[in-house]
């Protein structure tokens, strides 16, 4: 193998090209193009389809080289180039390109030299052809035969293929395995048995079979195909003792058939084709009888219905495969695996198809069950049954009984032997084949014997009853196929031997009641035979070609025998079930032309005769048969010898003819017979003419007697007469290739005749929608003759077709569905049409059009049928040649009917805006159809195009332009409506086009503006369509540069001021298409929004809305549902809580059932709260709920829906408090270089991080974006070259959110789990601090010196919000000193230990750990030193005396370390009481190191002491609602001093319905009394909660007695 690169270059260096071998030309032109598909396949790592190109490619590149040697015999080579040709073809389909069309010699199809109907023809066989190589490709890589699917599919019948390997069971004796095929469904046997006979020593008992054990079950059908279920069963019969136990075999009886067994296997899958391996050994399961008196059928029923089978290695192995053909096909196909020697297993029943000379004359007798008395034994007989066939003089035939295919003739059969069992149940079948001659006398005699186990007395048993059935009817006909209940008669054992004494006796009990009718008993002399109680059931089916069970039939078969009786056989033919009738398709036929011919002097039967041909054919074209077209084919064809039955089958016809109004029913049942009438009447005058054609005379007059025909009898009848004889007959006459010649262009006076005959029929049926496949395929024809230039001058033959059927022919195409078969050939009968009318035509059929309704109707069904075509091509996409052709008819026809508008429907008077409207529509489609779109192909493939047809869409579209201008004053009526298809055409990537159709933008806006002063209408229009068009991928820069040179004198201002606005749209749009299919859909979030914030500066909500939506769905899918909710919040914000009319626009989505604004504002919040929930923004859910609310309770009064809200509500309250909630960090990203989108390019963001998220995550995750990115490694704002550079940079930190707090929480002591919420939502400022040394480092004290640069982003909008970042507006820096540092690092500690606090008195089952690290690194800092790095670096004299304006600060950060202690002091007091026993030593060692450090900072910094009252707090905690704060809960939140001078707490900030009378006691306590008085929410919320009078009453208390409390 070559390597890639070398094969790559090698086709591509390659440029010697003989001219005088097209061929070579197509090869190195197709490697080209392969070659740059092969190497995206590379790249994309395709492997399977890489390796099947390249092995493709070796091929040709082989081929080519041998072409060129010139060294290949003629009939090497033409080989050779039909290998060349299939290969491209096949590969150019493989890779989805477009479809070459050849001749026979494999020359590509020049169209300008090949009709339209042999072009379509042509495009049709090598789609076909190429299709059915790709499936024999398939075939071929599924280890499939490799024409398998082809066969499958084009024959009725199949063969299942059995080869057994080994059978696998302890059997001790000789044995029959029995196989066979059976329907579980049905519970019946499908096929013969397979009988292979086994030896006691575990092999086949014939060694020669040894390795060849092969059988093939045929003549399965499409019917078996589909049944639901079908097994393969094997039944094992033991051949030796009565008992197996038994050991002294010599005293026991031996041959005896006894049940041993059976084996299932489910071949529904190999059957139907989904399962195919012949290599592969199936194991079938082998299930023993659980006592020798099992009957088998039951065990085979039992085994199907069990899952599984405890088999212990016994079973049978096999291999299957499908075949299909009958069994001469199949052996002519598969002789490697059927010979002569294979068994062959036919069908119980006959094939689909029984083709003539297929002879068959099986009778198939089942042994169903018997009731034998026991008689004077003591327990129930083991009934031996025995067949035989007799004559009618009792001889035994011989070699007629078949037990099983593979196994020889056999003189007797005997059944199996059920042990003492009553009521047997055999279920046996047999095969009877018995000469035809001799089946008249036979008959089947059963005779019924008991055996037993002992040799000496099984020998003195005989026969103890017998039965029989005559195989022949009294009437001639076979024995009917059935179930029989046979008459079980008893005599000696050797009268039981004597046919003579029991043959006239019935057989049956039926038989037996109908010589009896009068009484029940048997009055009959039965002689020496007397009726046995025992009863004996056969099921009998016969399976012959010869013998019939019908006794009509029957009569006609052997009409000889009784002449007399022919007619009345001929008519009861016609009331003989079509089944049987089939099933004696050759003997019938053969009949009744020979009645035909021995009676050749007479016309007696010649009617009958005929009418029972039809009624034949007329079966057969019956779906339920339509499978036996081709025995009748095969018929005609192979067996048919009847030579004067011509004249007889034509006068009959032309009888029917003549007297049509009186035979109506007898000719329209002929008419429906013709084809098979005329094929008997053609073959019989071949024959007659001894194989030669008939001469030109003789089919001149034919032709002149169609047209008398057609003339004389102006019928239904003979019109449709006409029609067969044209598109059916004809073809049996001379060759199909000719046949139209026939008919138009054998000489002048047959076409003069003729042409104004069929088009008039075939306008007849067409407009009927009658036979519609002959009306196509004879149009087609003539079409095709008319193109030819050999046939003399054709123009007003052209122009009788365009009159009598264009239009005809038009309505047929617009009335037929697209999975129509014939579709394709009525476009290409169309086409053709108009593409074979010249100038001369369409001046002549435009000069017909006057001002009449009709003339306009058509020129309007033509351009909705043009539309439909385009816009729906019945041709695949590959047809290039086919539609490329079709558009270049349909372009001459368009413009042809443009100028009759311009000349006719153009004046006020006569102006047709449909019509008009009609044809600018179809223009555009025309022009923007995919197949014109020549930038969409490979260079080779336009440059084809470009040169043979030139670029289509620019000449449709200056005509369009044209037909515009063109229009003066009634272009107003055509605004806005063809606003949106004139842009559709302007964004066709065509410069000259723009520029030629661009401008008529400004004149419909010059119109709209003369007729009503602006142009708004058009420019909402223009705006909606442009913003679907480029989402739909059209449009590009060029376009928006073009756009926006194009201006108008009459306009300019407000002509610039559109141009702006669409330019600033086409910007955004197109920014949104590039990323709109992008995996990073954050990109597609900032184009969205970017979108939709123009739309909604414009005021364009429709459009706003619509992309509203898009982002909503965007984040829906990232499940990002806060941002959803707030997205939709947008739109709700949009709605009014009123009863105003909701507009379509604000309706979008279908899940939205509202009337009114109100309703739809109500649905929204309902969805919005869900997602605030799912996001667990539950402080934004309760403001929506609040406002919802209040509709509910005033304006809309639904209490059931407030009810279930408030539940809500309530939910997220607690939701809030108890719900821990993952805070996200923020980054900050940078977009630097030229590399990324316009709308990140040089650009920062701040980017709300997911739950949990890292900045390591996040940076990946943007990484993964951008791949070409390089992260930039500080922070500090990039310089001016990596901003202008090409390439792409990202920086990335994380900043911190700033609180901003809502203005009810300030100055108030808020939970911190309320708090917290604010912390890292809504917010829109964002601080970075990155620390600075100035100066020295001090190595004692780093502190000292270290400054933090602090910058703030400022973004557009709070997050979250729509988006999960936002763009930043503003940065500002600042520089903090070392000092300032300490204090915010003081007061965030403190905050710190204050909110553990906090969380450990509201919950106290928080685990301790958090606290303990928090205490222990405060108390006892081990690494950094705490607050004494402060001491050392700030309170020194000499920090002091260098920073005199610091003095305030040093106290106030004194003041922090001082408040530190007592805050310390409340966690290690909660820790002492929360601490395990484990913990215990850590605990005392916490407390010693606060001890020591409250000494030091209390010596140092003075006492700060935190207001707690021991009695009140036990109170609290005692009577108070958990969620409530007591003392404890609330003291931290009061910053008091040392004299309690001052009270910062806001008690009412709490929910204090809940607080009891001790709680309010606090308050009092410390002067706070009056507040609780003047307090006018607090007193409320008290009295709703609490009894009035006692608490007012201790208020007053309180108050009156203040003095002696303090």
């Amino acid at each position: 193998k070559k390597p890639f690169s070398y094969i790559f270059h090698y086709f591509l260096r390659e440029t010697v090209i003989p001219t005088e071998i097209p061929l070579i030309h197509e090869v190195t032109t197709t490697l080209r193009e392969w070659a740059a598909i092969w190497r995206d396949l590379y790249v994309g790592d395709k492997r399977e389809m890489f390796n099947t190109v390249r092995d493709m490619i070796y091929d040709l590149i082989e081929w080519r080289s041998q072409i060129l040697s010139g060294t290949l015999p003629q009939d090497e080579m033409s080989e050779l180039k039909q290998k060349v040709t299939s290969k491209m073809d096949y590969g150019n389909k493989y890779l989805d390109l477009d479809l070459v069309v050849r001749d026979k010699d494999g020359n590509i199809l020049d169209p300008d030299l090949t009709s339209t109907v042999n072009l379509f023809r042509a495009h049709e066989t090598a789609s076909k052809q190429i299709e059915a190589r790709i499936q024999e490709e398939k075939s071929q890589k599924q280890n499939m035969d490799l024409s398998r699917q082809a066969k499958f599919a084009s024959t009725p019948s199949f063969a299942l293929f059995v080869t057994l390997k080994n059978v696998v069971c302890k059997i001790g004796e000789d044995a029959e395995v029995l196989m066979s095929l059976y329907d579980p469904i049905e519970s019946k046997f499908i096929s013969e048995n397979y009988l292979v006979r086994w030896s006691s020593s575990g092999l086949v008992k014939d060694i020669d079979q040894l390795h060849n054990l092969r059988a093939v079950f045929t003549d399965l059908g499409n019917e078996d195909l589909k049944r639901e279920k079908m097994s393969f069963v094997c039944q094992i019969v033991r051949v030796g003792r009565m008992e197996l136990r038994d050991n002294n075999t010599k005293k026991l009886t031996s041959g005896l058939r006894r049940p041993f067994g059976v084996a299932v296997m489910d071949v529904t899958d190999i059957i139907t084709g989904k399962m195919d391996d012949e290599d592969k050994q199936h194991f079938i399961p082998f299930q023993p009888v659980a006592g020798e008196n099992d009957f088998l059928q039951t065990v085979i029923n039992k085994v199907i219905a069990a899952k599984e089978v405890n088999h212990k290695g016994q079973g049978l192995w096999v291999t299957m495969k499908l075949l299909p053909g009958d069994i001469h096909q199949i052996r002519k196909d598969f002789p490697h695996l059927v010979d002569r020697s294979t068994a062959v297993a036919r069908k119980m029943g006959f094939p689909e198809i029984i083709m003539p000379g297929d002879v068959r004359n099986d009778i198939y007798v089942t042994l169903v069950q018997g009731d034998f008395d026991k008689g004077s034994k003591t327990t129930p007989k083991n009934v031996e049954v025995t067949m035989s066939v007799h004559d009618e003089d009792g001889k035994k035939l011989e070699n007629v009984i078949f037990p099983g295919a593979g196994d020889d003739g056999i003189l007797e059969y005997k059944s199996v032997i059920y042990y003492q069992v009553k009521q047997p149940r055999w279920f046996e079948t047999i095969k009877v084949a018995i000469p035809i001659e001799d089946v008249n006398r036979s008959h089947l005699r059963f005779t019924f014997k008991h055996r037993s186990s002992q040799d000496c007395k099984d020998k003195s048993e005989k026969n103890f009853a017998l039965s029989f059935v005559k195989l022949m009817r009294y009437d001639g006909t076979t024995l009917r196929d059935g179930e029989h209940d046979l008459i079980v008669y008893k005599a000696e054992a050797k009268k039981l031997e004597d046919s003579s004494m029991y043959l006239s006796l019935p057989s049956t009990k039926p038989e037996m009641e109908e010589r009896n009718p009068s009484s029940g008993k048997n009055t009959q002399n039965l002689g020496s035979f007397s009726v046995s109680k025992d009863s004996f059931q056969i099921l009998t089916l016969v399976c012959s070609t010869k013998l019939t069970q019908n006794v009509d039939l029957l009569g006609l078969l052997k009409w000889r025998s009784n002449t007399s009786l022919l007619q009345q056989n001929l008519r009861h033919l016609m009331k003989v079930e079509g089944g049987e009738v089939v099933k004696f398709l050759q003997d019938t036929l053969d009949a009744l032309f020979n009645i035909m011919m021995e009676n050749s002097d007479s016309e007696t039967f010649d009617t009958l005769v005929f009418d029972a041909l039809v009624f034949i054919i007329g079966l057969i074209a019956d779906r339920k048969f339509h499978h036996f077209n081709p025995v009748l084919e095969t018929y005609i064809r192979k067996h048919f010898s009847a030579t004067l039955a011509y004249t007889k089958l034509t006068k009959v016809l032309k009888n029917y003819v003549d007297n049509a109004e009186k035979l109506t029913e007898q000719l329209l049942k002929a008419l429906k017979a013709l084809e098979y009438i005329f094929k008997f009447i053609v073959r019989s005058r071949v024959l007659f003419n001894q194989y030669v054609l008939p001469s030109h005379s003789d089919l001149s007059c034919f032709v002149l007697f169609i047209s008398h025909l057609s003339f004389t009898h102006n019928t239904p009848e003979s019109e449709e007469l006409c029609l067969y004889l044209l598109t059916s007959a004809c073809k049996e006459i001379i060759s199909p290739v000719v046949c139209v010649c026939v008919c138009v262009c054998v000489c002048e006076d047959c076409r003069e005749i003729l042409l104004p005959l069929m088009t008039e029929q075939l306008k007849l049926h067409l407009e009927n929608h009658e036979e519609l496949d002959s009306c196509c395929q004879l149009l087609s024809n003539i079409l095709e003759v008319l193109y030819r230039k050999d046939v003399g001058p054709t123009q007003w033959h052209v122009q009788i077709i365009m009159e009598k059927l264009l239009r005809t022919v038009n309505r047929t195409v617009i009335s037929m569905g697209r999975d129509s078969t014939l579709i394709g050939s009525f476009v290409a009968c169309m086409t053709g049409t108009l593409r074979q009318m010249d100038d001369y035509h369409y001046t002549h059929l435009i000069s017909t059009f006057g001002k009449m309704r009709t003339d306009v109707d058509f020129l309007m069904e033509t351009f909705i049928m043009f539309k439909d075509l385009i816009g729906k091509n019945v041709y695949p996409a590959d047809w290039v040649i086919m539609n490329m052709m079709q558009n270049k008819v349909f372009l001459r026809a368009i413009n042809q009917y443009a100028a009759v508008l311009s000349k006719k429907f153009l004046d006020q008077t006569n102006f047709e805006l449909q019509l008009w409207n009609n044809y600018f529509h179809l223009a555009v489609a025309f022009l923007t159809q995919e197949s014109l779109q020549l930038e969409n192909f490979s260079s080779d493939k336009r440059a084809k195009i470009f040169q043979k047809y030139q670029d289509m869409r620019r000449q449709i579209g200056f005509e369009i332009r044209d037909m515009w201008y063109n229009l003066g004053p009634h272009k107003i009526k055509f605004i806005p409506e063809m606003v949106g298809p004139i842009l559709e055409m302007t964004l066709v990537p065509e410069i000259e086009l723009r520029k030629a159709t661009i401008p008529i933008f400004f004149d419909m806006m010059q119109c709209e503006f003369h007729f009503r002063r602006c142009f708004q209408t058009f420019e909402n229009e223009i705006i909606t369509k442009l913003d679907h068009e480029v989402e739909g991928g059209r449009g590009d820069e060029q376009y928006k540069i073009l756009f926006q040179k194009m201006k108008h004198k009459y306009l300019a201002k407000t002509g610039e001021t559109f141009v702006t606005l669409v330019v600033r749209l086409l910007e955004r749009l197109l920014d949104y298409r590039t990323i709109m299919h992008d995996e990073n859909k954050e990109n597609r979030m900032s184009c969205t929004v970017n979108v939709l914030n123009f739309y909604k500066e414009i005021e364009r909500e429709e459009m706003y809305i619509r992309y509203l939506y898009k982002l909503c769905d965007l984040h829906k899918e990232c499940d990002n549902y806060t941002e959803a909710g707030y997205t939709l919040l947008l739109h709700a914000k949009l709605l009014k809580w009123s009863e105003e009319a909701c507009a379509a626009h604000l309706t979008q989505r279908d899940g939205y059932q509202a009337t009114t604004q109100c309703q739809l504002k109500d649905q929204l919040y309902q969805e919005i709260i869900k997602y605030f929930d799912k996001g667990k923004m539950w402080e934004e859910a309760i403001i929506l709920g609040k406002e919802l609310a209040e509709q509910y309770e005033n304006e809309m009064f639904d209490f059931e829906q407030l009810s279930a809200l408030l539940r809500k509500q309530a939910q997220f309250y607690e939701n809030i408090v108890k719900v821990i909630r993952p805070k996200p960090d923020y980054f900050a990203v940078g977009y630097y270089g030229l590399g990324f989108p316009s709308f990140l390019r040089n650009k920062m963001f701040i980017y709300r991080g997911k739950e949990y998220e890292r900045r390591e995550d996040f940076e990946a995750r943007l990484l993964t974006q951008f791949p070409n990115a390089e992260k930039m490694k500080t922070t500090t704002p990039p310089s001016e070259d990596i901003r202008s550079s090409s390439g792409q940079y990202i920086q990335c930190f994380t900043v911190k959110p700033i609180l901003e707090l809502p203005p009810k929480f300030q100055n108030k002591p808020v939970s911190e789990q309320i708090v917290s919420f604010y912390t890292v939502n809504e917010v829109q400022k964002y601080q970075y601090s990155r620390p600075v040394r100035k100066g020295e480092k001090d190595p004692d004290n780093e502190f000292a010196n270290m400054w933090i640069e602090r910058t703030t982003f400022v973004t557009a909008y709070k997050l979250p919000g729509i988006l999960r970042w936002f763009e930043v507006l503003s940065v500002s820096a600042e520089e903090i000193s070392p000092l300032e540092n300490a204090m915010e690092t003081m007061q965030l500690t403190n905050e710190k230990i204050n909110n553990m606090v906090q969380r450990h008195l509201n919950d106290p089952s928080l685990p301790i750990n958090p606290l303990s690290m928090l205490l222990n690194g405060i108390v006892d800092p081990a690494v950094m030193g705490g607050f004494t790095n402060y001491e050392k670096a700030f309170f020194t004299e000499k920090y002091i005396q260098e920073h005199p304006n610091d003095q305030e600060k040093i106290e106030k950060l004194k003041d922090l370390i001082a408040w530190q202690i007592p805050n310390l002091a409340e966690g290690v007091r909660i820790h002492g009481e929360k601490v395990t026993e484990a913990l215990r030593p850590f605990h005392e060692r916490l407390e010693a190191c606060f001890k020591q450090l409250k000494e030091k900072v209390e010596k140092q910094y003075g006492v700060r002491t935190l207001v707690t009252f021991m009695h009140s707090s036990l109170i609290i905690h005692g009577c108070c609602s958990s969620q409530l704060a007591c003392m404890h809960h609330i003291s931290s939140g009061w910053a008091l001093t040392s004299q309690y001078k001052q009270i910062t707490m806001n008690c009412y900030t709490y929910s204090l319905s809940d607080l009891c009378v001790a709680c309010l006691s606090a308050f009092v306590f410390v002067g706070s009394w009056l507040p609780l008085l003047v307090s006018s929410s607090l007193s409320w919320d008290l009295v709703s909660s609490c009894s009035l009078g006692n608490t007012m009453h201790y208020y007053f208390n309180m108050l009156l007695y203040k003095d002696k409390l303090l």
